[in-house]
């Protein structure tokens, strides 16, 4: 593509302001750790929500939403159940509050709070560690491959796409490493800004060139239903084959099967809580518990509407107009949809606009995980096992060679990757099912203990790099051919990963002791969560009959469940607008009576958990 000079002169002056932006404000995250992972606790969360949000807007993953709305309509809003996108809801409903009451700076401290200063603990906090550092890994070299595949298409100087990917992350690591989590965050609420812009008016253009009679002769039966059987039933035979040869190659045909899968997984993966990475992070930065569990409910909002006009504009743009030129095309890679949407229909001018505001999208997810790394190594490796009375001169140098070395690691190995995909489903399903088993039981059991946690881990962690070579293997071999009909990834390699990391969470748990009992009392008081903590109560309350158990779990699985409906219509809310279609006003209605039902059961009850847990919290115990 051959962009004109004033498009690469915005893309200039915006990568310029950011690095800029970025050193700007790096000296007041120079003082400590705390300020410079967190934010010294100082930003409100309704900045945090946004800085968030346009950590999740990265580009490798809208690039895939693109593809996935071109390829299978409406029903794409169920398939980011892979990541899963409903998470937010679990966080926004109680898991924020419980997390943010911990008072930590990163997961693996978090460990020490739940199990103690033992054997197991200490074992679970290296483990946690190790999974960090993996995990944060897995979406460096995500962010890396798309943001590769997008660049090579636009920018005008002609580099491979790792050489593209290279550059932008080398400029982004600038302000990175030297600003901590104040340069993140500012920047990242204007690159949102930025994105939102340019969002809005790839939306209104695609509803002026296209109108909903048009687009309809492009499409299959069924494109634009929300809802679905047990089967996908889309039919592009006449209109696209290549497209049926996508449906064929995700394994998504049986889409009632898929979607059910995607549910199971996600909801045990949402109980488990936040992954140790840019999202636990912002959580943590947060003022306070309340304030944590609104910016994880803002973080829905945000995210949802600006993110779904911009990935319907192109997608009904290319749906309209390059139709006939993918047809032509035995194969096709559905992720290049965007860029080619872009090209074409983008006037000169908001090009580079556009263009600026999705680099910005990916510098804001490489930021956030690059800035979530760091405190694995500083505070959890050296500041607690190698000097802990290190100044924090030393402590802040620590941080910033901690950063390049994950940059030069990310870098490394995201250079042979092949796919944004096959690292998608890997995180998705291999990854997370070696996290999920672990980190559900840590908050709802109380005899889960610190070797139980070790254990599952590390099976899960091993099983997770593993099975699915494994599972590949099989589907080459006849008796197992029909593993190639569904997608293995979600199908079978989550269970099978979850299954294996129970187990070793249960025979490590159930083979050694159980933590001390003051250590348990002091988790429970603090935090409250709901669960199996029966025997835990009955102590704590011989101590302080005063004490009240978490009666919440009846209301948190009704707000749960609302709030999934809630995210559902806020996705598809904006589809519908730009498709022209008359069931926006349906989705409207849905997100006006379920934001009227969260405000009375969830908004108005946070002041009263607060409230509760500010008379309570400090109440010593007895001796």
């Amino acid at each position: 593509m051959h962009l004109q000079l004033i498009d690469i002169a915005i893309i200039v002056a915006y990568l310029l302001s950011s690095v800029f932006v970025g050193y700007w404000v790096s000296h007041r995250a120079s003082r400590d750790m705390k300020a410079y992972f967190l934010g010294g606790n100082t930003l409100p969360w309704y900045v945090l929500g946004i800085s968030n949000a346009s950590g999740m807007f990265d580009i490798s993953g809208t690039m895939l939403l693109v593809g996935w709305m071109f390829v299978y309509g409406l029903k794409s809003v169920w398939i980011p159940w892979l990541w899963p996108t409903f998470n937010q809801v679990f966080l926004m409903v109680f898991l924020s509050s419980w997390l943010r009451r911990s008072n930590v700076m990163t997961g693996a401290e978090w460990i020490q709070t739940r199990f103690g200063k033992g054997r197991g603990a200490q074992l679970s906090h290296i483990i946690v560690v190790v999974y960090a550092f993996v995990s944060i890994i897995g979406f460096f070299t995500y962010g890396f491959k798309g943001i590769g595949k997008f660049a090579v298409n636009f920018l005008p100087w002609h580099f491979t796409p790792n050489q593209y990917a290279l550059i932008l992350i080398g400029i982004t690591t600038v302000y990175v490493i030297k600003g901590g989590m104040f340069s993140v965050v500012i920047t990242e609420v204007i690159q949102f800004c930025i994105l939102s812009i340019a969002s809005f008016a790839v939306g209104i253009i695609a509803m002026l060139k296209v109108a909903p009679e048009t687009l309809h002769k492009f499409v299959p039966a069924g494109w634009d239903d929300l809802f679905f059987g047990w089967s996908l039933n889309l039919d592009w035979s006449k209109l696209m084959p290549a497209a049926n040869g996508q449906i064929a190659d995700d394994g998504y045909g049986l889409f009632g099967f898929f979607v059910m899968m995607l549910a199971f997984k996600g909801v045990l993966i949402s109980m488990a809580g936040p992954a140790p990475n840019y999202d636990m992070q912002r959580i943590l930065s947060s003022k306070n518990p309340r304030e944590a569990s609104m910016m994880s409910g803002w973080v829905n909002v945000v995210l949802t509407f600006p993110r779904y006009i911009l990935i319907t504009g192109l997608t009904v743009l290319a749906l309209a107009f390059f139709s006939d030129d993918i047809r032509r095309m035995p194969k096709m890679d559905f992720e290049q949809v965007l860029p080619l949407a872009l090209g074409r229909f983008v006037p000169v001018g908001l090009l580079g606009f556009l263009i600026a505001g999705l680099l910005a999208a990916f510098m804001s997810n490489f930021a956030a995980t690059v800035n979530a790394a760091p405190p694995y190594f500083v505070n959890d490796i050296y500041k607690r096992y190698i000097n802990p009375n290190a100044s924090p001169r030393t402590y802040m140098r620590l941080s910033y060679l901690a950063s390049f070395a994950v940059v030069v690691l990310g870098v490394s190995i995201g250079w042979y990757v092949s796919s944004v995909n096959s690292v998608v489903l890997w995180i998705v399903s291999g990854l997370w099912g070696g996290y999920t088993a672990s980190n559900f039981l840590k908050w709802y059991w109380w005899r889960f203990n610190g070797y139980g946690y070790f254990w599952g881990m590390l099976t899960g962690i091993s099983a997770s790099l593993t099975l699915p070579t494994i599972l590949s293997k099989f589907a080459g071999v006849t008796a197992f051919a029909s593993l190639k009909s569904i997608n293995t990834d979600v199908t079978f390699v989550f269970p099978l990963v979850f299954l294996i990391s129970l187990l070793g969470c249960l025979l490590g748990t159930l083979l050694t002791k159980q933590e001390n009992d003051a250590v348990l009392m002091e988790f429970y008081r603090r935090v409250r969560p709901w669960g199996f903590w029966t025997p835990i109560l009955k102590k704590v309350l011989a101590e302080d009959p005063t004490f009240q158990r978490n009666p919440d779990f009846l209301r948190d699985m009704f707000n749960v469940a609302v709030g999934i409906c809630w995210q559902i219509a806020l996705v598809a809310l904006p589809i519908y607008i730009v498709i022209r279609d008359t069931r926006a006003l349906i989705a409207l209605a849905v997100v006006v009576v379920t934001s009227a039902i969260l405000k009375f059961t969830w908004y108005d009850h946070l002041r009263q958990i607060e409230a509760h847990m500010s008379a309570t919290e400090d109440r010593p115990a007895k001796a």
